[in-house]
């Protein structure tokens, strides 16, 4: 399997500019958030939501170091996905791509929605949302069509090729983060310091709601964003000069933007506008105020200034949530090529079209996209669960790290992470804990999605590398889709919080059922591979381990269903550093030289000539 394009085809792919890759990582993290969470996470934290913006950016700086060194070594389209494939093979490389894939196909159809709700906010008349249990959905069928033509749009912007693409993306994110500077400026002017020290004062709700808005509320979902500057990294111009700086970037403005935001919707909150009494944070996310936030901020001024600038942020709201809209469906396709190179997904995705976009990976990440529509189509409904996925994906970079650092000690790293045996394991647990703060429904919601692609690669993936037989892998792919999906219909746990409570098995039947089948599947796969097979099947049985340990330490947690905390927070907190902080030394050990890795190694070897051709040209100025 070679994974190198020819070299005439990576000089046309590699088109993104240092520029171009920031407002791609900006962009991609200025979408629906700023409209939304401000309001999302007040509810949850109140005036404590401030710190959780602060919080939230330290955390993702954390995570995203192990990366910076990843992206500068291996400049890789579809980074993300593929590093757990070259470092820790191919079953944790299908755990971790298909959550990547199922949180980059998912975004696009909820800016869609972001983009449709402030519509419907400001236009009642287009009837494209409505209340349903005090949660603001679209509408069928005007609301979801409307949401599909938009994806359209999506698609064909796509399409035209990433130049054009890199070329609106710069315009629509020089406007996003115009609009919100002049937003929180203008707020600023009718702060109400009462708002920041109502009854329960600045910490009503404790200190367990404000990281847990980290997870839950859409702070998260504004930071994953980052991976852009990792996604694109095959079509950059100077990839190992130009990641690390995105990265930085993409961090630090978000982090400063979204505070300011924070702060100056709090202060402008009006209490009676809203229809909630003072100091009912919790209230604010079943208001009236949730369809559109800052709209319903600066209409309530009063003012004609106030008032017409609402028609800016009108626009914005479909030019934010649009832009990372776009943004993220490219993502997608990009990471459906990451699995085709890996053989877990069909060929066909990694062709492209003579404009270097990959079309048809596009085509079928928009019309999977679309089919999120159907079970919530909702902003707030989605956020939570598609942070959780997005944290997942970016625990590999410690892992990762580590492992090539003992596997291929000798491969040229043009950053190198100083104090990684500090920084390694602190990424991999600041990203346990951001999954953990979401919920135990958000997570039960994730570890369902996740484990339900496992039949996927014991009848695809295996089969296709030879590992295991198709006699075999068939029936038991199939005997695990019918006893996960029975296992999930009876237990009665998941999306259980949007269903009206729980009505099925007790949490001790269903999580061990729950484990013993994710277990019997995996060790029938190993005892049915050959002996590569089994190489790579127990290089990921540490993830498993750990997404099964989540379980119950999340149910008997401060965020767990039944609220009576039996590991309060902090402690709760304290007890998932240390249980991340051994998977993390498992994970560092289970990591091996795959055959993935000594194939790229060897492709970029017998390449590196024309590669030298090309620098020297850039150097002396001839390109």
């Amino acid at each position: 399997m070679s994974d190198e394009q020819p070299e005439h085809r990576r000089r046309m792919r590699r088109e993104v500019t240092l520029p171009q890759l920031i407002f791609l990582s900006i962009g991609g993290q200025i979408g629906s958030a700023w409209l939304f969470a401000v309001l999302s996470a007040a509810g949850v934290a109140g005036p404590a939501a401030i710190l959780s913006w602060v919080i939230a950016g330290a955390v993702f700086m954390v995570i995203a170091l192990t990366w910076i060194e990843l992206g500068g070594m291996l400049p890789l389209t579809g980074t993300v996905v593929r590093y757990p494939y070259l470092t820790h093979g191919a079953f944790t490389g299908w755990i971790i791509g298909w959550a990547a894939w199922l949180f980059a196909v998912s975004i696009p159809a909820v800016e869609a929605v972001a983009v449709m709700t402030y519509l419907g906010s400001r236009f009642p008349g287009l009837h494209v949302v409505e209340q349903v249990d005090g949660t603001t959905m679209l509408t069928w069928p005007q609301g979801i069509l409307s949401a599909i033509a938009l994806m359209l749009v999506f698609y064909v912007i796509n399409v035209i090729g990433i130049r054009k693409f890199s070329v609106a993306t710069n315009w629509v994110t020089l406007w996003k983060i115009v609009v919100p500077v002049a937003t929180f400026l203008l707020l600023f002017l009718v702060l109400r310091s009462d708002n920041f020290s109502p009854a329960g004062g600045f910490l009503p709700l404790g200190g367990a709601s404000t990281v847990h808005a980290i997870s839950s509320t859409g702070i998260a979902f504004a930071f994953v964003g980052f991976r852009q500057a990792l996604d694109f990294g095959g079509e950059m111009k100077n990839p190992q000069r130009d990641s690390k700086i995105a990265i930085v970037v993409a961090i630090a403005v978000p982090t400063v933007l979204y505070t300011l935001l924070q702060i100056a919707f709090i202060g402008a909150i009006d209490w009676q506008d809203a229809g909630v009494t003072p100091g009912d944070w919790t209230a604010l996310n079943s208001s009236g105020w949730a369809s559109g936030p800052f709209f319903h901020a600066l209409d309530a001024v009063g003012t004609a200034g106030f008032a017409a600038f609402g028609t800016v942020l009108l626009i914005d709201a479909v030019l934010s949530p649009a832009g990372a809209g776009w943004i993220y469906l490219g993502n997608s396709a990009r990471v459906s090529q990451a699995l085709a190179h890996h053989r877990a997904a069909p060929e066909v995705f990694r062709r492209l079209s003579p404009r270097g976009v990959p079309t048809i990976a596009t085509f079928c990440c928009f019309l999977v996209g679309c089919l999120f529509f159907i079970p919530a189509p909702s902003w707030y409904q989605l956020v939570s669960f598609i942070s959780a996925a997005g944290v997942l994906t970016f625990l590999m970079g410690s892992a990762s790290l580590s492992s090539l650092r003992r596997t291929a000690p000798d491969l040229p790293r043009p950053f190198r992470l100083r104090w990684a045996a500090l920084w390694s394991p602190a990424s991999f647990v600041c990203s346990v804990l951001v999954i953990y703060w979401s919920g135990f429904t958000t997570l039960v919601t994730l570890l369902v999605t996740v484990f339900a692609g496992l039949p996927v690669f014991a009848a695809y993936t295996a089969v296709r590398r030879g590992w295991v037989e198709t006699a075999v892998a068939v029936p038991l792919s199939a005997a695990f889709l019918v006893a996960w999906v029975w296992i999930t219909a009876s237990g009665g746990w998941f999306l259980a919080a949007h269903g009206g409570g729980h009505h099925g098995w007790g949490f001790g039947l269903y999580a061990g059922a729950f484990a013993l089948c994710v277990a019997a599947f995996t060790a029938v796969l190993w005892a049915a591979s050959s002996p590569e097979g089994r190489r790579h099947v127990v290089g990921g049985i540490w993830l498993l381990g750990l997404l099964l340990a989540l379980l119950p330490l999340s149910y008997y947690g401060e965020y767990g269903p039944t609220g009576e905390h039996s590991i309060p927070f902090p402690a709760d907190t304290l007890v998932i550093a240390a249980v991340s902080y051994l998977f993390f030394l498992w994970a560092q050990a289970s990591g091996f030289r795959t055959e993935d890795l000594d194939e790229l190694l060897t492709a970029r070897q017998e390449d590196r000539p024309q590669e030298a051709v090309r620098v020297n040209s850039v150097i002396i100025g001839l390109e």
